[in-house]
């Protein structure tokens, strides 16, 4: 769903400064992406929770020191705004490599994997900051989930 608000498409592109920054392996630029704060969170894939700004700035740190290339192909992504806080909600199709162990970049492994993820932005100012970032692995796993009988109840 294309965004068509301007708020909507402020959080699109603050959404895709955050990819662009991760492909890049880019600390400057992740930085000015996320609000540095103690309210930050994130949950990696397969990572306990870290909250606040200097756990999750050393969580990338340790992640772009291993993870010589990755790239991100996004795909249903909704962007949603409530007033002063929007979150994105996007299918994350990522390609990277990983250092084995001791190799170099050129001894890496490639490999491909599909998260889902939720980020969270709040408005400072004219900008929108992220304070959570949420992904989940999808295992690949594709039963049908059935609807609920009655909202709010799972029959």
């Amino acid at each position: 769903m294309d965004p068509v608000t301007e708020d909507e498409k402020a959080v699109a592109e603050a959404n895709q400064a955050f990819y662009e920054a991760f492909e890049a392996r880019d600390l400057a630029a992740l930085a000015g992406v996320w609000e540095q704060s103690e309210r930050a969170t994130c949950t990696h894939p397969g990572w306990p929770t870290l909250r606040g700004w200097s756990q999750i700035v050393a969580s990338f740190e340790s992640i772009f020191a291993k993870t010589p290339f990755i790239q991100f192909f996004l795909t249903e992504e909704r962007v949603n705004v409530q007033g002063e806080v929007a979150w994105v909600v996007v299918e994350e199709n990522v390609l990277q490599a990983h250092q084995t162990h001791g190799g170099s970049v050129a001894e890496s492994l490639l490999g491909d994997a599909t998260a889902e993820a939720v980020n969270v932005f709040v408005r400072q100012g004219r900008e929108w900051k992220m304070v959570l970032h949420h992904a989940a692995a999808v295992t690949g796993i594709e039963e049908e989930v059935p609807p609920p009988s009655e909202p709010g109840f799972n029959n």
